[in-house]
């Protein structure tokens, strides 16, 4: 597949980006201690999770920094900058921390840059998997990993509701999670099945990379998906919120075209928006 021609100035955020993930990711792959996931239950490994979460985002934004000082930041663990260039990252450092905590491979790096509000990068590193998964507006979608060079990412083309594989994450507060539960033993019966991954961001390339045929949460935050819902969308997916609506805290959804909005119906009618 050829690769259409970039925007210079998307190209070195890519670049950008993508080194910044690179960074961050071996900084939390080699910086985790062997022994985390055997105290899992004690406050200690909660501290150790948070600090490699907190030098992993100050490494991105130091490097973006160095090379851009006018851009701004949102990031998970409090970058908040405004920025005068009209370019603002938007970062998720360690999406995934149980995933993390626990020694299972799905987490991962996630990186955005918005130009004057929209989404014109993504980069979504994935160290555990050795995969990296990365987009520009308008230039598809594009993965490297085990294979040779970089592969086009495409979404699967659209099975029958009910042979579909969805994928969902459910929020820590009790009272969230129990309607969540509702929800999913409500979809269960018309899918093939439901998985639950343990990391927004990877889901989502996952529906790029056409291992999911779609993905819905509720209660995410803007660095949870920036990055995740333009590589999707480049990979040929739709994505969503409520009917009409963009992806939100409320709901977001992705899914190959013929599997989302079917799913997203169903989302709407048994109120998986809801408080």
């Amino acid at each position: 597949m050829t690769r259409p021609a970039h925007d210079p100035l998307h190209t070195d955020l890519l670049e950008l980006a993508r080194e910044a993930a690179r960074r961050a990711g071996e900084l939390l792959r080699d910086g985790r201690p062997a022994d985390l996931a055997v105290a899992a239950t004690k406050s200690s490994p909660i501290d150790v999770v948070t600090e490699m979460d907190i030098a992993a985002e100050k490494l991105i934004t130091d490097l973006i920094a160095g090379y851009r000082p006018d851009d701004g930041f949102l990031g998970e663990e409090g970058a908040a900058i405004e920025g005068t260039s009209g370019i603002r990252w938007v970062i998720d450092p360690l999406d995934g921390t149980v995933n993390y905590l626990y020694g299972l491979p799905t987490w991962a790096v996630s990186i955005a840059a918005e130009r004057d509000g929209e989404t014109v990068v993504g980069v979504v590193a994935a160290p555990m998997r050795g995969e990296t998964y990365h987009a520009v507006r308008g230039g598809g979608a594009w993965a490297t990993g085990a294979w040779d060079g970089e592969r086009a990412l495409a979404c699967r083309p659209a099975p029958p509701l009910d042979q579909a594989l969805v994928s969902t994450g459910f929020n820590y507060v009790s009272e969230v999670r129990a309607h969540q539960a509702e929800v999913a033993a409500k979809l269960i019966p018309l899918l093939r099945d439901i998985r639950r991954g343990g990391s927004a961001a990877v889901d989502l390339c996952d529906v790029a990379a056409g291992r999911l045929d779609g993905y819905y949460e509720r209660g995410l935050n803007a660095w949870d998906v920036a990055a995740g819902d333009l590589i999707a969308r480049e990979a040929g997916a739709l994505t969503g919120g409520r009917p009409g609506e963009r992806p939100a805290r409320d709901l977001t959804v992705a899914g190959a075209p013929g599997v989302f909005e079917p799913l997203q119906r169903l989302l709407e009618d048994f109120g998986a928006w809801h408080d």
